[in-house]
């Protein structure tokens, strides 16, 4: 894993050396292991590592005898088979032992198609300069993150945004209609960011880049398309057994020791589960937990799902005090903004992975997605008449009396990937899953989970985000996801036969950080302060705002105040550019 950067001028020039060294100083975080340099013609390429596999001859770039050079933020996980492949089909001559070397081989036999073959997860970054191009790519469920701003002078791109406001290539201005997006949804959509004119390399997406211009854009979907496939339910579990399996055994390929992310839920215990099963030692898991008593603390869970299976078991705690003092710290570390505040405990639980001396973490992501966990999909297959709704009809600031005026237009993103992702005899259970596959997974939690990571120098790895695991999943029959009102049955009947102790037909809590309690004991204090950020006042009134913080009577109304909060740190790191202060308070006092 690790961070990469690069530049590609309009004019055919050598790319400039500066703006090259401050982004791979701005990703130094994400690769304390290393770092690789390139300048060929009119690119300039940098990489920061984070050595993982391969650990004596897999720096970057890597090049192949074509002349193609790449760097890579990633693994790929079925890096060995296609390595068998090649010396069966042809003598190959590999100089290194990194997974991230077989991308070049396969670009140079296949084209711009070789990312068919690539299981894993990955920003990518290659220059043909026999071709004269450019070629970024990123995964299809877009685990890893990749950036890129278009200027008159040149093409640039980034693992985070970060660095190409910090190398001076893009200033640092707010798209509205995006902010619109983070302050009713917590998360934004599609290819804008919230900075004008940075750009996400979509997830799937394969861009090429000549003379700094794109030329071509290619598309490599995550999700299969048709409709649920007939199978029964006891075919269903020997084949997700099967899948899960092969892909947890690929995602824990490490030269590095490699631990779990354990919260006391179905997919996290799904996945300690085969970890276990597969394991020549015990694996060890880390569990975080709060000390409020009004929300589920997952800890008594965790534990015992750890001592079925003989996990060795770490269990954190994340304490109001730590909420205050750390929040503008973390809320530094997310420059795509997502206000999703299970921030909070992942910020902690890497912290400690890394303290262990772990390097590779794996967690449950994907897995509500993929097995339809979370209730608004069993409301989307319900009627309108019986209940139904669609999700995420209403924003999280509407309807409590706080905006100057109406918010327009926040829900367009959305509403495209709904477009989109009908068709092809998917059902409503189907088109839900795959619109929160398409934006609410990559630039919520995914983006949650890299940069939380990342800033303490580690991997995190997503088995259930396995386009071969993904493939079987997505089709399954809706009554094999959701059955008497419990969202991924097929995933609790096969966690049932291996851990029954955890209780697994229990009914979903959901992972909720004390927020609310946190911010209502200092809602007075807080209110005034977030009331007075310029980013806050320019959509809210004021005295509303001090309102809400004074008294959040409800759960949409705590939400708010949390979002409220989260914006104006955001805004005032991120836009304004200001230093991270020693806590909370601190920085809103310093908010304009």
């Amino acid at each position: 894993m690790c961070g990469i950067a690069g530049l590609m001028t309009y004019d055919g020039a050598a790319p400039p050396p500066a703006p090259l060294r401050a982004m791979g100083e701005a990703l130094r975080h994400r690769g304390p292991d290393g770092d690789g340099r390139y300048r060929s013609n009119d690119v300039g390429m940098v990489q920061t590592r984070l050595a993982i596999i391969d650990l004596a001859t897999g720096d970057q770039p890597l090049y192949e005898p074509g002349g193609a050079a790449l760097i890579a933020n990633g693994e790929i996980y079925n890096y060995l088979e296609l390595r068998a492949a090649f010396r069966r089909t042809e003598p190959t001559a590999f100089s290194t032992q990194s997974d991230c070397e077989l991308p070049l081989h396969l670009y140079r036999r296949y084209g711009l198609g070789f990312t068919a073959h690539l299981r894993g997860m990955y920003a990518i970054a290659l220059h043909d300069p026999a071709a004269g191009q450019l070629v970024l790519t990123r995964d299809p469920f877009g685990i890893k993150p990749l950036y890129y701003a278009e200027t008159p002078r040149v093409f640039a791109f980034a693992s985070e945004p970060s660095a190409l406001i910090d190398a001076g290539i893009v200033a640092p201005q707010l798209v509205h209609s995006v902010r619109n997006e983070l302050v009713q949804m917590q998360f934004t959509t599609g290819r804008e960011t919230i900075f004008a004119g940075i750009n996400r390399v979509l997830p799937g997406e394969t861009v090429v880049v000549r003379r700094g211009r794109i030329v071509e854009r290619r598309s490599r979907a995550a999700l299969p398309e048709g409709s649920p496939s007939q199978l029964c339910e006891e075919a269903a579990l020997a084949q997700l057994d099967a899948a899960l399996m092969e892909s947890v055994r690929l995602h824990q390929r490490s030269d590095v020791p490699f631990g779990i992310f354990l919260s006391g839920g179905i997919d996290s215990t799904a996945v300690l589960a085969m970890m276990a099963r597969l394991a020549e030692r015990p694996v060890k898991a880390f569990t975080v937990g709060f000390a409020a008593s009004e929300v589920a603390d997952e800890r008594l869970t965790a534990r015992a799902a750890a001592a079925s299976i003989g996990a060795e078991h770490v269990e954190l705690v994340f304490d109001e005090a730590d909420f205050w003092k750390l929040l503008p710290e973390i809320i530094s570390a997310v420059d795509d903004p997502a206000a999703d505040y299970a921030i909070l405990p992942t910020w902690t639980l890497a912290l400690a992975a890394r303290k262990a001396g772990l390097k590779v973490i794996l967690t449950g992501e994907g897995g509500d997605e993929l097995f339809a966990g979370y209730g608004r999909y069993r409301s989307a297959m319900r009627p309108w008449w019986a209940g139904g709704r669609t999700p995420r009809a209403r924003g999280m600031l509407d309807g409590l009396g706080l905006l100057r005026s109406e918010i327009a237009g926040w829900r367009d993103g959305i509403a495209a990937a709904e477009i989109h992702n009908h068709g092809s005899g998917r059902t409503p259970l189907q088109v839900a899953q795959a619109v929160d596959c398409a934006d609410w997974l990559p630039n919520d939690l995914l983006t949650k989970l890299d940069r939380c990571l990342m800033a303490h120098g580690t991997e995190g790895r997503t088995p259930f985000l396995d386009t071969e695991l993904a493939a079987i999943v997505f089709r399954l029959p809706d009554e094999l996801k959701v059955r008497r009102g419990l969202g991924k049955w097929l995933l609790r009947r096969w966690l049932a036969e291996r851990i029954p102790g955890i209780q697994p037909f229990s009914r979903k809590r959901g992972f909720t950080v004390p927020v609310a309690r946190w911010i209502a004991r200092r809602g007075a204090e807080i209110g005034p302060l977030v009331a007075r950020s310029s980013a806050v006042r320019e959509i809210c009134r004021p005295d509303a705002v001090k309102r809400l913080f004074a008294a959040p009577a409800d759960r949409r109304a705590a939400r708010a105040a949390w979002n409220l909060l989260f914006y104006a740190l955001w805004h005032r790191r991120h836009i304004e550019r200001a230093p991270s202060p020693p806590d909370t308070i601190a920085a809103l006092a310093d908010c304009g």
